[in-house]
């Protein structure tokens, strides 16, 4: 398909999926590529074109570690939970609408004698 506009990049492979279409290039893909692959996909005859929305370039993933946090919370009498984390980062004003978990915080005990967690947040 790129080789239709003589693109320089390669496409390593393709995934289908029920909700999406996963092309996996060499190379960022530009704007031009995006409509070549976006008119090749809907002439497609495996794929419903209703549902195919327009592409996108993936976002990118990073992570998060927050140290010496208190692993038994005093002041609600309880063990450092999910929930507990993610009522702290929606009260946060450093995740707002731009940032989003790519995947639940993982809280890891520092040690069986140690009151102090850790929280591994993927972005």
């Amino acid at each position: 398909m790129l080789k239709n506009i003589k693109s320089e990049y390669k496409v390593d492979y393709i995934r289908l999926e029920k909700s999406d279409i996963t092309i996996v290039t060499d190379k960022v893909a530009s704007a031009l590529d995006l409509q070549t692959m976006e008119k090749y996909i809907k002439n497609t005859n495996q794929i419903d074109v209703e549902n195919v929305q327009a592409p996108c370039l993936s976002q990118s993933k990073s992570y998060l570690k927050i140290i010496d946090l208190s692993y038994l919370m005093k002041n609600m009498n309880v063990l450092l939970n999910l929930e507990v984390v993610e009522k702290i980062l929606k009260n946060n004003h450093i995740f707002n609408n731009n940032i989003l978990l790519a995947s639940r915080p993982r809280i890891i005990k520092v040690s069986l004698k140690s009151d102090m967690a850790i929280v591994w947040l993927d972005i």
